[in-house]
């Protein structure tokens, strides 16, 4: 065995020996490519964990710099780190997680005009956004494409998440056919969020991609799970392709 090698097995090893994986899994996990499209306390999670299982090539877009109100849930960045781009901070802590793997870096925000173009060097979307213009645009433009994405999202004490994955299920639209009116969504900085919440929800949406990866489980496609905190009560439900969908069935 060369060295490379080695030391891929020591460091993946607890995953070699799940049936559900083995060598031709792992295998499958590092040629995996995945955009992460924003590098809050979704990202934060979901990257950590998609970094540490071997995902091989992980892109990051967000034009955010790092406040110190953002160290209450998202994990990737300290304290010293205030005032510095999340993308840039982002790069270099999953790689130094994990040297095997390649991070890009994008400090841009996601546009109608920018994302067709950076999705195709991708296999997997991750919609850790949180903004209703950016979920909307993720979905339209994934479901054009036909790029499986994993939605998420946190509020309060509460989240949920679900599979898409164009063709097969219903999209982002046949679960909210249009955001709320502008009147009706409060600004980020008033929106409350318990800490622990984004990792929770994150690290759901890195289960779904590996489970998808590796051709293992049931997802949550046709399903959007609900997750309350406070009552640490689970709750799926059952969403249908809507017949007149404006992004999927047009």
């Amino acid at each position: 065995m060369s060295e490379l090698w080695e030391e891929k097995f020591i460091r993946y090893r607890r995953q070699f020996v799940l049936p559900e994986v083995g060598l031709e899994g792992q295998k499958k996990i590092n040629a995996a490519r995945v955009l992460l499209v924003g590098a809050g306390g979704l990202g934060s999670s979901a990257g950590y964990y998609l970094a540490a299982a071997g995902v091989g090539k992980i892109g990051i877009i967000d034009d955010d710099i790092i406040e110190l109100s953002n160290l209450q849930r998202q994990i990737l960045y300290h304290n010293n780190d205030v005032g510095k781009p999340k993308v840039d901070l982002a790069k270099r802590t999953l790689e130094g997680l994990n040297p095997d793997i390649k991070v890009l870096a994008y400090r841009d925000r996601l546009t109608p005009e920018n994302m067709p173009g950076l999705i195709d060097g991708y296999d997997f979307i991750v919609d850790c956004s949180d903004n209703f213009p950016t979920r909307y645009l993720i979905n339209d433009v994934c479901v054009r494409a036909r790029k499986p994405f994993f939605y998420g999202a946190v509020s309060g004490f509460e989240g949920q998440a679900m599979t898409i994955i164009p063709g097969l299920g219903p999209c982002y639209r046949c679960l909210y056919p249009a955001p709320p009116r502008p009147e009706k969504m409060p600004a980020n900085e008033y929106t409350g969020v318990i800490g622990v919440l984004p990792g929770l929800i994150g690290i759901i949406q890195a289960t779904e991609l590996i489970k998808m990866v590796l051709g293992q489980g049931d997802l949550l496609i046709g399903k959007v799970l609900f997750y309350d905190a406070l009552s640490m009560d689970f709750l799926k439900f059952e969403v249908k392709l809507n017949p007149v969908c404006s992004a999927c069935q047009s």
